[in-house]
C-alpha cells in the first residue's frame, strides 16, 4: 500500500506492506481521504516527527475488514476521529481531555495519508460514526477540526447576547466562526486577506480588514455598542505574532480571549494587560467525544457549510498541497486517496 511518508525536508510517496488485522479488535480501512491539518504542518515544518513518520488524522474511510462488538460492518463509509480520553485521569475529570496521557497515545495507523489505516475498537465505539449519503466525503472530514472548534467555543462559557470576534479567517477560523453562530451567538471576523474577508461574510461572519487596527478597532466599537463597548470574548485563530495586538485592542474590560493557535514568536499576553482589566485568556486544543458527537450533529444538519473551503489534490501531490496550504494559495486541502 502506498503512504505519504516525512523523509528530511520532503513528504515522499512510499509503497510499503498492507496492514491486516492479525488478531486485533477493530478495523482496518481503506482510506478514500484525508483534510491537512495546521498541526500536520506543524510538526512537518518544525520537525516534531521524524523520518518515515504518517501525517494526517481527518479520515473518511470505508471497512475493508472488521472484528467488533460495534454495528458496523465490512463496506460501511465512516468518519472517526483520532485520540480518545480515558475519562478516570485528573485531566479528564477537570475537563482538560486532551492533556489525558491516554489521549495522546491513542491514534489510528500508520496515519491518515496512507491507503489504508488500523481503527481499533476503541475508535469504533467512541468517535466513529457512519457518513449520512447526503454528506460528500469533502464535507464530514471536517468532522474532526469542528470538533475541535466546538470544543474551544464550550470552553469559552459564552452567554447569550455575547458578541464575539475570530481573528484570523483561514479554514479553521471560518469554521470557527460557522460554529460560534450556528450555536447562538454574534460572531464578527476579521483578516488581512480581502478574499477570506469576502468568504466569510458570505457565510455569515460579518468580516473586515483589520490591517489598520485603529480604523478596525472603531468599527467593532460602534458594532459592539453600549458604554461596555469592546468584544466579549475574541477566539484567536490566527498564526500571527501580531493577532496578540488586535485581540487587546478589542476586547472589553473582564472579557476573554480563546487561544486557538500557536504563533512563531510564542510572545504572551502583558501581565497587566490581563491584570488591570481582569482579563480571562485560556487555551482550547483536541475534543472529547461529546464535541465531536456536536460535530457530527453540526454537520450532517448543514447547520455548518463548509462547502466553499476545500481544494482536493491526489496521495501523489501531498507536497504541493502542504505547500500551497502554507503560501496561503488555497483555505484547506483534502488529500484523495482511493
Amino acid at each position: 500500500m502506498k503512504t505519504a511518508q516525512v523523509s528530511g525536508n520532503k513528504i515522499v510517496i512510499k509503497e510499503v506492506d498492507d496492514i491486516k488485522l492479525d488478531g486485533r479488535r477493530g478495523a482496518i480501512v481503506r482510506v478514500l481521504g484525508c483534510g491537512l491539518c495546521g498541526s500536520d504542518i506543524v510538526k512537518f515544518r518544525e520537525k516534531i516527527v521524524g523520518d518515515g513518520a504518517v501525517l494526517g488524522h481527518e479520515i473518511v474511510a470505508v471497512i475493508d475488514e472488521i472484528d467488533s462488538d460495534t454495528s458496523f460492518k465490512k463496506g460501511d463509509k465512516i468518519v472517526t476521529s483520532h485520540h480518545i480520553p480515558c475519562g478516570e485521569c485528573v485531566y479528564c475529570k477537570h475537563g482538560n481531555v486532551s492533556m489525558c496521557e491516554h489521549f495522546k497515545s491513542t491514534n489510528i495507523r500508520p496515519g491518515g495519508f496512507s491507503e489504508k489505516v488500523f481503527v481499533s475498537e476503541e475508535h469504533l465505539k467512541n468517535v466513529a460514526y457512519l457518513v449520512p449519503s447526503d454528506m460528500t466525503d469533502e464535507e464530514i472530514s471536517f468532522y474532526e477540526p469542528l470538533g475541535c472548534c466546538v470544543r474551544a467555543i464550550k470552553r469559552c462559557n459564552l452567554i447569550k447576547g455575547d458578541k464575539v470576534l475570530v481573528i484570523g479567517l483561514g479554514s479553521i477560523g471560518l469554521l470557527m466562526g460557522e460554529g460560534i453562530k450556528a450555536l447562538g451567538y454574534k460572531v464578527y471576523g476579521c483578516d488581512l486577506i480581502e478574499e477570506r474577508i469576502a468568504l466569510g461574510n458570505k457565510l455569515g461572519i460579518e468580516s473586515y480588514n483589520s490591517l489598520n487596527l485603529d480604523e478596525f478597532d472603531k468599527i467593532i466599537q460602534e458594532k459592539s455598542g453600549g458604554k461596555y463597548g469592546g468584544i466579549d470574548a475574541v477566539f484567536m485563530t490566527s498564526g500571527a505574532d501580531k493577532a496578540l495586538d488586535v485581540a487587546l485592542r478589542v476586547v472589553r474590560k473582564g472579557g476573554k480571549i480563546l487561544v486557538f493557535s500557536s504563533t512563531p514568536k510564542n510572545t504572551g499576553y502583558p501581565n497587566n494587560e490581563v491584570y488591570y482589566k481582569e482579563l480571562t485568556v485560556l487555551g482550547s486544543y483536541s475534543p472529547s467525544p461529546k464535541d465531536l458527537k456536536d460535530s457530527f450533529d453540526l454537520l450532517t444538519s448543514h447547520r455548518v457549510n463548509v462547502k466553499h473551503l476545500t481544494t482536493i489534490y491526489p496521495l501523489e501531490s501531498v507536497q504541493q498541497a502542504f505547500d500551497d496550504t502554507v503560501a496561503n494559495k488555497i483555505l484547506k486541502a483534502y488529500i484523495k486517496i482511493s
